[in-house]
């Protein structure tokens, strides 16, 4: 039998009165990969900040056994020198700094105190790149420069760099294109094969299912149990029903009555170039149709150009020397700023809601009600808070934010809850475009569920919804139709009936087979 490396028993840390977490227990073998699933809210990331220090002991109770020795760590540096790292979902590189100084960042080589050993940083640089496929990077170059999945990789080199035994990611793919995603899951195993012990948290359950040995299952701050590989049912329905308590046969629920009805959006001959390269030209004489009540998906590959599209219809927020034209109703409307596009009925909800969508440190009402306060809930003078706060609980509850109240600051809430209030955001604006970029990323089954759900009574208001997702079985599963963007092209369009993953990267193929000839 496998020797256990860490033991957390009867862990329970509350805020504010409230239990987040209720008598947990957790087991990790030595050498071992250990999911942690659940909901959004369930406890996942703050048992973990339990383990790391993040939050100190003396704030939670319980006890933390790691290699048979009874640990009370005070800060995140006491955990990191007994060989716990932690690498958070939001990475904490320095996008100035360059590739060998974010690897020793906090942890710093140096020959006398106080001056940096550069021979020594960039020979030790490389070896850590090494454990990851980075060897060959340019350690010079600024992290600024990489993409999003190179830079989770340098994170996973740093922690090889502090001589990590127990390596905990906190949703190490939720940013990254499936290629990506299954570079980082090999590299996971081959940790695993150096008697790496790693803890992942995750909502792709494809992903844990390939990768993990165990999987431990917590629901509203509880253990529910540990599934082991080859001795319990291992699918995704099981661990579903695991995290939501329930089977869940149609993880998306059907659309009815729901007539299609005229064209609220048309944008014809849409380009626009590449904000700081104005010969690139980023996206090509895109043509797309929007009805009444119709959810159409925009899909592609990573950097096909849909984001780019969405940002760019919406306020000109993306590119330059933008050219086209947009109808609404059939009547030809400027979008040339924000303003602009949130007065003729549009909305755009951000794939990057912490950056774009939300201001963390304000409560759920104000981020609920800034897009619509001109328009809906002032005079241009004066605020109607009265409106404003019921307003603001009635979406609360319409789309289930989980919450104590509007006045909870949005930075507290879970992943998937500050989804729901960006989502409310834009609702709010009573817009009858609304463009959903990403919509689920990052959250588990039951907040898309519910998701899912919202977006389904958009459509049945009347509304005409585009939704944009990197996940072509959300595209096939919630669209009446779908457009296929391939290099900032349109590449073909598919009917619900048409649509399927062999038949979306047809499109791709043939498109691409095209632009080569």
């Amino acid at each position: 039998m496998s020797e256990v490396i860490l033991e957390m028993r009867h862990i329970t840390k509350a805020f504010s009165g409230v239990k987040a977490l209720d008598d947990v227990n957790l087991q990790v073998k030595k050498g071992e990969i250990h999911a942690l699933c659940g909901e959004n809210g369930a406890g996942k990331s703050t048992l973990m900040n339990v383990l790391s220090g993040v939050y100190p002991y003396g704030s939670y109770e319980g006890d933390i056994i790691y290699k048979g020795e009874t640990c009370k760590f005070h800060k995140i540096k006491d955990s990191e020198n007994k060989g716990i790292v932690i690498i958070h979902q939001e990475l904490a590189l320095s996008p100035y700094l360059s590739i060998a100084e974010n690897v020793f960042m906090g942890n710093e080589r140096v020959s006398m105190k106080g001056v940096i050993d550069w021979t020594k940083t960039r020979g030790e640089a490389k070896e850590a790149l090494a454990h990851v496929g980075l060897e060959n990077e340019n350690l010079n170059a600024p992290v600024n420069t990489l993409g999003v999945g190179k830079q989770q990789l340098i994170e996973i080199a740093k922690a090889m760099a502090k001589n990590v035994d127990l390596l905990i990611l906190d949703e190490p793919t939720a940013a990254l294109n499936d290629e990506e995603s299954a570079q980082l899951l090999e590299i996971m195993l081959e940790l695993k094969k150096k008697g790496v012990t790693c803890i992942i948290i995750s909502h792709k359950l494809n992903e844990i299912s390939y990768v993990a040995d165990a999987i431990t299952i917590i629901r509203d701050g509880k253990t529910i149990e540990t599934l082991k590989k080859g001795v319990d049912e291992w699918t995704e329905d099981r661990i579903i029903k695991g995290m939501v308590g329930r089977e869940m046969n149609n993880r998306y629920p059907v659309r009815d009555n729901c007539p299609i009805g005229d064209v609220v959006l048309e944008v014809k001959n849409w380009n626009a170039y590449h904000p700081e390269i104005p010969e690139m030209q980023i996206l090509k004489n895109i043509n797309i149709k929007v009805r009444a009540g119709e959810v159409v998906g925009l899909a592609g590959l990573m950097g096909a150009g849909r984001t780019e599209f969405a940002m760019s219809l919406f306020g000109h927020s993306y590119g330059q020397k933008i050219s086209g034209e947009v109808y609404m109703h059939g009547k030809k409307v400027s979008t040339k700023t924000v303003k602009d596009a949130i007065n003729n009925k549009i909305a755009y909800t951000s794939e990057d809601r912490k950056t774009y969508g939300l201001v963390l440190i304000d409560d759920i009402k104000t981020n609920m009600t800034m897009a619509a306060l001109r328009n809906y809930y002032s005079n241009g003078a004066i605020v109607n808070e009265r409106k404003e706060n019921l307003e603001a609980e009635e979406y609360k509850k319409k789309i289930n934010v989980k919450a104590t109240s509007i006045h909870q600051t949005v930075g507290s809430l879970s992943g998937g809850n500050q989804q729901k209030v960006v989502l409310a955001k834009w609702m709010m604006t009573q817009p009858d475009v609304l463009i959903l970029d990403e919509p689920t990323r990052g959250i588990d089954v039951g907040a898309k569920y519910e998701i899912y759900c919202a977006i389904n009574d958009m459509a049945r208001a009347g509304k005409a919804v585009i939704v944009i997702s990197s996940e072509m079985q959300e595209i096939i599963g919630t669209c009446d139709r779908a457009y296929i963007i391939n290099e900032g092209r349109i590449a073909g369009e598919l009917s619900h009936a048409e649509l399927s993953q062999e038949s979306i990267m047809k499109c791709i193929m043939d498109s691409n087979a095209k632009g080569e000839e």
